[in-house]
């Protein structure tokens, strides 16, 4: 076998299972947007669709792991490729985090259906920052595919908008529970769901970061936004 095939087929290895990991990424995010609109609409059935879509994204993440090390054994990678595939397995491990706290959103909004008969507490915060969160993830996904370093630098720049929408409902979450002792109950399950989406967009900013690690091949977690950024223009 020449040279030339064994490195055509490296590459179908590496095309095949980035393909599974954006279709792994495409499934959190209509994961997460589910979540919501379950807790937004009241529906039971959606929440339950989400919680029972968790064992597929398990399972997902266990069979491109899989996957990962055959490739690593059977090519011996070294350089940008050994590092595509060592950010993939972190990226996915990410993206079943995100997988969990969608799982999460889901059962406490089930717990807020059953609670209450509609929305008692008025929760746009979350609703801002669950989209925060989704457009972050799906832009990391989209560097990721594009192995492009300077718009997953940029994904970063959200995380402060993110956290303030957490802060302010927080504060809103303890007026109300000063206010009505009742409703200290649903809005505990608020707050874990609001938790839930500021953690995702943490992942988001780990998959991002990971992107950079491969391109660049530069570990660029635990530091400033501004330095990260600086790392990705580098030529």
């Amino acid at each position: 076998m020449t040279e030339k095939h064994l490195s055509s087929q490296f590459e179908t290895d590496l095309t095949d299972i980035s393909t599974e990991v954006l279709l792994m990424g495409g499934l959190v995010e209509a994961q997460v947007q589910s979540a919501i609109r379950a807790l937004e609409t009241f529906d039971i059935a959606i929440a339950d669709d989400v919680i029972a879509a968790e064992q597929r994204v398990n399972r997902q993440e266990i069979e491109i792991d899989a996957h990962c090390s055959y490739i690593i054994a059977r090519r011996q990678p070294t350089a940008r490729d050994l590092r595509l595939l060592m950010a993939i397995s972190k990226t996915i491990t990410n993206l079943e985090r995100v997988g969990d706290e969608a799982y999460k959103i889901a059962k406490r909004a089930k717990r807020i259906i059953g609670q209450v008969s509609h929305s008692t507490i008025d929760f746009s915060e979350v609703r801002v920052s669950a989209a925060l969160a989704v457009e972050m993830l799906h832009k990391a996904l989209d560097a990721f595919a594009r192995l492009d370093a300077s718009e997953a630098a940029m994904i970063g720049r959200k995380d402060p908008a993110l956290d303030e929408e957490f802060r302010g409902f927080v504060r809103k979450l303890m007026r109300y529970m000063m206010e009505d002792p009742k409703l200290i109950s649903v809005s505990l399950d608020y707050l874990f769901i609001a938790k839930a989406i500021e953690r995702i967009g943490d992942h988001a900013t780990n998959i991002a970061e990971f992107t950079i690690y491969i391109v660049k091949g530069t570990d660029v977690r635990h530091i400033t936004q501004e330095a990260l950024e600086q790392e990705a223009q580098k030529q």
